[in-house]
């Protein structure tokens, strides 16, 4: 939020602190990333293999990236690791390393490094547990290649952000050994009553992200076909996986489990407007800001100990917050004077800026910066309120931790709201979620 001709408390306080104009981190220009396919098999033989190794060739031409390609497990030494920021296992299966190779390659993570898996990648090294941990799960079976249901579960993710609510295609879908839901970040999962053969009693997740030991693995069930690899769709799910471990885009890959739907696209059901403008609700269940000053409420119930999250996406240097710890009002400045707006605005100054608590407390502008994508990508927040404490984190990672001392507001008890700031400030919002927590703070 930026001041708009009322003066707040918020405001006058905000005006005593000094600081500098920032804006988003850029990638090194002077650092190409560099990624290494490697599609040695030891079992069952793929033969979309070579389709699979040239589209991300086309992919690292297309956007910025170096790719290599080997089936000579010899790479696997630290020395020629080090020079790539991924590695892509395209179909592997069977005990394809040595030990000294697996040294290597789990030192290789533990500093950094970074593992995209591709189908059958689960299909390999049963007895390595640090490589099941990457990989998140081992295949177990698979039923006929069919057509099925993919219910996108994360959409801000850079490998499903272009994706809808739901994805009909054509594969290969394994059942796997165990379920990586509690270790890895579940991005997309099947609908197991859209096809048969499934074994995962209704939870089957088939695309995944984590941070692991020190590193970064992604890992995608699809990719058997040939024609995965010519499918404009699940190339860019299979890029996205790549830039995320690479570090060319930001995403919250943490773990996620019992949070529930406040907007899931579909409907504004509780949701209410105050003041002028509002939002407008596209087919694919994204909400963006038009006009204001106002403040689209969730009225139904307040909240007090929760972790809430939602996605959000600047079209450029655009304005909006999100405010918590509000009365009931159907006056937006209500939410201004009595709650707490963490603000989404780039290029303000540190205590307006975003991932700030807005007149208030600054952000850690470094991690911040680092954190960031830039304008039209999508970025996550995880707002976390306990007790008087507020804490932010920006694609998992935390950049502020700020407590009320204010005797006139309450973080205890308050409403949600997002903002639509006015004409020309265009952020869109997606998958508002809420967790509720213990009172007592962590």
């Amino acid at each position: 939020m930026r001041p708009t001709g009322r003066i707040t408390t918020a405001v006058l306080g905000a005006a005593l602190l000094l600081g500098s104009v920032t804006a988003p981190a850029v990638s090194d220009p002077a650092h190409t990333k560099r990624v290494l396919v490697f599609s040695k098999t030891a079992g069952f033989r793929h033969d979309s293999i070579p389709e699979g190794v040239e589209a991300v060739r086309q992919l690292g031409r297309a956007n910025g990236f170096t790719v290599d390609t080997t089936e000579d497990a010899g790479a696997f030494t630290g020395r020629n690791l080090s020079r790539y920021d991924a590695v892509v296992f395209m179909s592997t299966t069977g005990d394809v390393l040595d030990a000294a190779q697996q040294d290597a390659f789990e030192g290789y993570i533990r500093h950094g490094g970074g593992y995209v898996g591709v189908h059958a990648a689960a299909d390999t090294e049963y007895d390595w547990d640090f490589y099941g941990g990457l990989a998140g799960a081992w295949f177990q079976n698979h039923p006929a290649i069919q057509p099925a249901t993919v219910n996108v579960e994360d959409r801000a993710h850079p490998a499903t952000s272009h994706l809808g609510r739901t994805w009909e295609r054509t594969d290969e879908w394994y059942n796997y050994r165990s379920n990586p839901r509690e270790r890895a970040h579940v991005l997309a999962s099947l609908d197991e009553t859209s096809y048969t053969g499934g074994t995962m009693n209704g939870d089957h997740p088939i695309a995944w992200c984590q941070d692991y030991q020190g590193g970064r693995a992604f890992y995608t069930g699809g990719g058997h076909t040939k024609e995965s690899y010519a499918d404009p769709a699940f190339r860019q799910h299979l890029l996205g996986g790549i830039r995320w471990v690479i570090g060319d885009t930001r995403a919250d890959c943490r773990p996620e489990n019992g949070y529930r739907p406040l907007f899931d696209g579909t409907s504004l059901d509780g949701w209410r407007q105050a003041g002028p403008g509002g939002f407008t609700l596209s087919d694919d269940g994204t909400l963006t800001s038009t006009g204001g000053l106002g403040l689209l409420w969730y009225t139904p119930s307040s909240f007090g100990s929760y972790s809430l999250k939602l996605d959000w996406k600047a079209a450029g240097d655009d304005n909006s917050g999100v405010f918590v710890g509000f009365p009931p009002s159907d006056d937006p400045w209500s939410a201004v004077d009595n709650g707490y707006e963490i603000q989404i605005d780039a290029t303000d100054v540190p205590e307006k800026t975003t991932g700030s608590v807005y007149g208030f407390r600054s952000a850690d502008l470094k991690k911040r910066d680092r954190a960031l994508n830039p304008p039209g990508e999508w970025n996550t927040y995880e707002i976390r309120v306990q007790g008087e404490r507020l804490r932010v984190w920006l694609n998992g990672v935390k950049i502020n931790d700020f407590t009320n001392t204010d005797p006139a507001r309450s973080l205890r008890d308050g409403h949600i709201g997002i903002q639509n700031h006015g004409t020309g400030d265009d952020v869109s919002f997606r998958d508002i979620r809420i967790k509720e927590l213990p009172a007592k703070g962590r």
